[in-house]
């Protein structure tokens, strides 16, 4: 016991590790910039997105629903965070590799976790909890079609597309309002894997795309992706055909184009990966003068979990951390906690409004006022009649080639949900068949379901439905 070197080294490892992320728990990260080559100040005063600007950035990959020690090439959706580190403070925006996701509603949100993750009996991975909750869910199809196409396994994550998902706001220096949308286009080509060539590569790598990250940036081979995004009105949302923050739905390019920006590049690897990668936090509360939230229900339910799951992970203070910190003066209103040790803002007052001049409120940068109206009420459809869940879903079918369509039905969908029970596989069935009857038919087939069964169901409302196939 006097050993006290033996000690010190004992109990520094036994509280080493830190709780894992709930969700994206496993991801690589890598250092680059962002640089406007575009003009898109009259919808935006951000100086991160005026033209010639660049921006240092973070930006993190990662996979759903496995855990840290997760294989990368898994079908998953992809993660991707991005730090940007403007001259207003740190603007995060946080998205996918998929423009749209499974759900809409917030309190759906931890539930599509345990769902996804493990069995509460036997601890392991359940096609039948998966897609029990997913057909559940008549606005999860859109994503699902996607999830189990040929993309659904990228083969690195220099090659797939990255979004923001959301509808957010920008404002110009009028205060002028639009809604927007950020996609991320790969420069180097959507490359996707097969179920077989996956497997083998989980065989023999498990950190297959991080390696490729790695390898990539180190040899000077630095990813470019083309930023877009895209504009609504306030009054064009007011008028569209379905709900333009319903992040379930996407906005069609034909209706409103891509607006090019700028190009995102990574070409600094991290020098220790549980400082930068597992320490970098993002939430998409972090914004800056020129972009702001919208009525995105899932979007303000994200507001709160995100920063919250840091302060549990990494605690209160975890905006310090060097990863997450600005590049330029920020203060808060924060004081104390766990690890405060940057002086904690000395013998400033610790309230406001004071009489000392400090913490005095920034209205010139504010977001402009929300005028809100309308019906309020949790996302189901019995609740909006107007609501359709299977217009993209039936959409990008229509669109796949067959060899596509052939990958979609046969090489993943049928084996994927190969063990769950019968009533389930209906459940989806009908689904294919609202998007597109030949989607539906062709998914009946491969999995040896009768065809007239799934149109005797897809004349039942989704409540009936789901009491039919429980």
């Amino acid at each position: 016991m006097q050993d006290v070197w033996l000690m010190e080294k004992m109990a520094h490892f036994n509280r080493e590790f830190i709780p894992e992320r709930r969700m994206h728990a496993k991801g690589w990260g890598a250092y680059g910039k962002l640089t406007v080559t575009h003009d898109i100040s009259q919808y935006t005063k951000a100086k991160v997105l005026q033209p010639g600007a660049e921006t240092d950035l973070f930006l993190r990959f990662s996979t759903v629903a496995g855990e840290r020690g997760a294989a990368d090439c898994e079908r998953d959706i992809r993660g991707v965070a991005v730090k940007f580190y403007t001259p207003d403070g740190n603007w995060d925006l946080v998205g996918n590799n998929t423009p749209t996701f499974f759900i809409r509603d917030v309190h759906n949100f931890s539930d599509l976790n345990r769902a996804v993750k493990r069995d509460p009996q036997t601890g392991r991975r359940s096609a039948q909890n998966n897609w029990d909750f997913w057909t559940l869910l008549p606005e999860c199809f859109h994503q699902i079609t996607i999830v189990m196409s040929d993309r659904g396994i990228p083969a690195s994550f220099r090659n797939m597309h990255f979004f923001g998902e959301h509808t957010y706001s920008f404002y110009n220096e009028k205060n002028e309002r639009v809604w927007c949308k950020f996609h991320f286009k790969t420069q180097q080509g959507i490359k996707n894997l097969s179920n077989e060539e996956a497997e083998k590569i989980n065989g023999m790598d498990r950190e297959f795309h991080g390696k490729d990250l790695f390898e990539a940036i180190d040899k000077g081979d630095f990813p470019k992706w083309t930023m877009y995004v895209q504009i609504m009105t306030e009054d064009q949302a007011k008028h569209h055909y379905e709900n333009p923050f319903d992040i379930t739905k996407i906005w069609r390019h034909a209706e409103y184009p891509l607006i090019e920006v700028g190009v995102l590049e990574l070409n600094r690897n991290p020098e220790n990966y549980f400082a930068e990668v597992e320490q970098s936090a993002f939430t998409p509360a972090h914004v800056v003068p020129g972009i702001g939230f919208s009525p995105d229900k899932f979007l303000q339910g994200r507001l709160f979990a995100y920063g919250d799951a840091q302060r549990y992970r990494l605690g209160v203070n975890h905006n310090l951390i060097p990863v997450n910190q600005a590049k330029c003066e920020v203060n808060e209103y924060h004081r104390d906690g766990a690890m405060r040790v940057d002086g904690n803002y000395g013998s400033a007052p610790a309230y406001t409004p004071n009489s000392a001049g400090v913490w005095s409120a920034q209205p010139d940068v504010m977001e402009p006022p929300l005028d809100l109206d309308g019906a309020m009420y949790r996302y189901d459809p019995k609740d909006d009649p107007t609501d359709d869940c299977f217009r993209a879903g039936g959409d990008l079918w229509r669109v796949m080639t067959e060899d596509k369509k052939q990958i979609l039905i046969d090489n993943n969908t049928a084996g994927n949900i190969a063990p769950c029970t019968e009533n389930i596989k209906y459940r989806h069935a009908v689904h294919c068949y609202h998007a597109d009857h030949e989607y539906g038919e062709r998914f009946t087939k491969a999995a040896v379901l009768d065809l007239d069964k799934v149109i005797e169901l897809s004349k039942l409302s989704n409540w009936e439905l789901n009491k039919q196939t429980t």
